[in-house]
């Protein structure tokens, strides 16, 4: 596909330590990067703009608050295909590609990383339990195999805008994967190595307080789109004023 038009957006709480190493592993197959900043309080903000990559201001802490921030600054200009990755260094963001390849050739219309675990440290306990009953309950329900939860993934543009994404927080990842099943997308898993992340503190997976929340949404999630959520009507919400100035 030429001229296809690829945005990165980065959720990014505090991740000063490690962002410079992500930014800096991005392929340059990726058109524009956007650093969604999620309240941070150290220079997370300031190193972004001092890489050259966008910055979008989200001050209330939620993933997907962040995401949602940044495909709204997406929307005005929307690429052909969205991405989303973690900014604490436990992506092999240079493997971007990978992701994004399946999408850019036809064969799919969103693609998601299976996190392969370098190290004990790289996926808590706590985070392969849940992933396994998240994608056991998706299995049940849905009759498709997931193998993860993994953060980096893409989509394409009006693919993502058929899905009605509102998620706030822990149940961003799982949502999206759900409502894919339920517009039929073309869904590809890629494995890839996951690393410990390389500086700073897990907001979620390492404090119990983090993981049951994180649990108990992404269960509720499962619960509301298998017996509350029917299929959505594409929304507009996001594709006012859209222009094509890349």
């Amino acid at each position: 596909m030429q001229d296809t038009k690829i945005a990165l957006i980065l959720p990014a709480r505090n991740e000063a330590e490690t962002l410079p190493l992500v930014l800096k592993a991005i392929p340059e197959i990726v058109d524009k990067v956007i650093v969604v900043d999620n309240g941070s309080i150290d220079e997370t903000a300031n190193i972004a703009q001092n890489n050259g990559v966008f910055v979008v201001y989200e001050p209330i802490a939620g993933y997907g608050r962040a995401c949602l921030a940044g495909i709204k600054f997406l929307s005005h200009e929307p690429p052909d295909i969205i991405a989303f990755a973690d900014a604490d260094g436990s992506d092999d963001i240079s493997r971007l590609h990978e992701i994004l390849n399946p999408i850019i050739y036809g064969s799919a219309d969103f693609v998601i990383e299976n996190r392969i675990p370098t190290s004990k440290e790289a996926l808590s306990f706590q985070q392969r339990f849940g992933n396994f009953l998240a994608t056991y309950l998706t299995y049940l329900l849905w009759k498709f195999k997931y193998h993860d939860l993994g953060p980096m993934r893409a989509i394409k543009w009006d693919s993502l805008m058929d899905l009605d994404m509102g998620d706030k927080n822990f149940g961003w990842t799982i949502e999206m994967q759900i409502r894919a099943l339920k517009y039929n997308l073309r869904i590809t898993e890629v494995p890839l190595p996951y690393y410990k992340r390389a500086g700073g503190k897990s907001k979620i997976s390492k404090t119990l307080k983090g993981t049951l929340k994180a649990g108990i949404k992404i269960l509720w999630v499962v619960f509301r789109e298998a017996f509350f959520c029917k299929v959505y009507s594409k929304s507009n919400y996001f594709n006012d004023n859209k222009g094509n100035n890349w």
